[in-house]
């Protein structure tokens, strides 16, 4: 059992021959959000594992310069895992070998994401409606690469068709080495609980790991969720973007004072490693995420906007009064 005393500098924690990780809990791809600074910010608090943005197959492919930016890693982060989308198996093969060559630890296959601009393309969580294509794209790309394959996907594609187990199933058939099960439905998009019976049923379905996702919010709840659903590790998202430090076991400082030692390395690997200052703007946001539940804190997230360099926002950060949570 994970317990809150272990953190990164801890003995490796086996993914049952998957890939070897110091913690059982791993940051999600985030979608404008897990960059290379985020990303080495979470795997420095004590995340176990972390995958890159989602990666169009066809921008892989045909080279595009936005897609292979984001393809941009450090040894800091290892183990790392690219996640694919697609919903043509021929690309997504040919997208796989390509990452062959890369010094990248895994191939994450997205088979769950609800967003408009992935699913009216066939992709993402469109293909639990079309198993058919979802095996072809699994078997296809398991035979263009050596790299471990893992698949995410959701509990099924409508309430009245809750067909995880059957996916997962199929998945292992066809080579995958682990899943992440996120449990709500494709409808479900985000809101409401997750289901995870559902998760824990497709853990006692299969014999590869199974990564659960869905309302990890604390590492209390990580804890929760891999005692009850069985899991090998848990994923955690969106209230990773407000809260790094849940990967080491400690609470959110709830002091300006507390929270400015994170808030300046992240800038440390932003200036290091993003293309400033085009993406500037990517790194307020974030500031302000961080900025989230201090008292005052509303007046301090109105000056990040108008800071144009990190120099300035460094000075913006180490101006504000020591606030307190609200």
């Amino acid at each position: 059992m994970f317990n809150k005393s272990q953190g990164a500098a801890q003995a490796p924690f086996l993914v049952a021959g998957w890939l070897d990780l110091r913690s059982p809990l791993a940051l999600a791809p985030l979608a404008g959000y897990s960059d290379l600074p985020f990303r080495l910010l979470c795997r420095e608090q004590g995340a176990g594992l972390v995958f890159s943005e989602m990666i169009s197959s066809h921008g892989l492919v045909q080279g595009q310069k936005k897609t292979m930016d984001m393809l941009q890693n450090a040894p800091g982060e290892c183990p790392f895992v690219v996640q694919l989308f697609g919903a043509v198996p021929e690309i997504m093969a040919e997208a796989a070998a390509r990452l062959n060559g890369l010094p990248i630890d895994g191939i994450d296959l997205n088979m769950g994401c609800p967003a408009r601009k992935v699913t009216k393309r066939g992709a993402g969580v469109a293909l639990m409606a079309r198993p058919e294509l979802a095996e072809s794209i699994i078997r296809v790309v398991r035979g263009a690469t050596t790299l471990p394959l893992s698949v995410k996907f959701r509990s099924g594609p409508a309430a009245d068709r809750i067909n995880a187990v059957e996916f997962a199933r199929m998945a292992e058939a066809e080579g995958a080495d682990c899943l992440t099960v996120h449990g709500r439905t494709w409808p479900q998009a985000f809101g409401g609980r997750a289901d995870w019976e559902i998760v824990r049923r497709v853990k006692t379905a299969v014999r590869i790991p199974v990564i659960g996702n869905g309302d990890i919010d604390s590492f209390a709840a990580a804890q929760e969720r891999l005692a009850e659903s069985g899991c090998d590790a848990v994923m955690i998202g969106r209230a990773a973007l407000a809260n790094p430090w849940l990967f080491s076991g400690i609470e959110r400082p709830d002091t300006l004072s507390g929270r400015l030692p994170l808030m300046r390395r992240y800038l440390d690997l932003c200036e290091r490693y993003l293309p400033l200052p085009r993406a500037l703007f990517r790194v307020k946001y974030q500031v302000c995420r961080l900025l989230g539940g201090l008292n005052g804190a509303a007046a301090a997230r109105q000056g990040v906007p108008a800071c144009d360099s990190l120099a300035v926002m460094r000075r913006l950060l180490d101006g504000l009064d020591n606030l307190r949570a609200a």
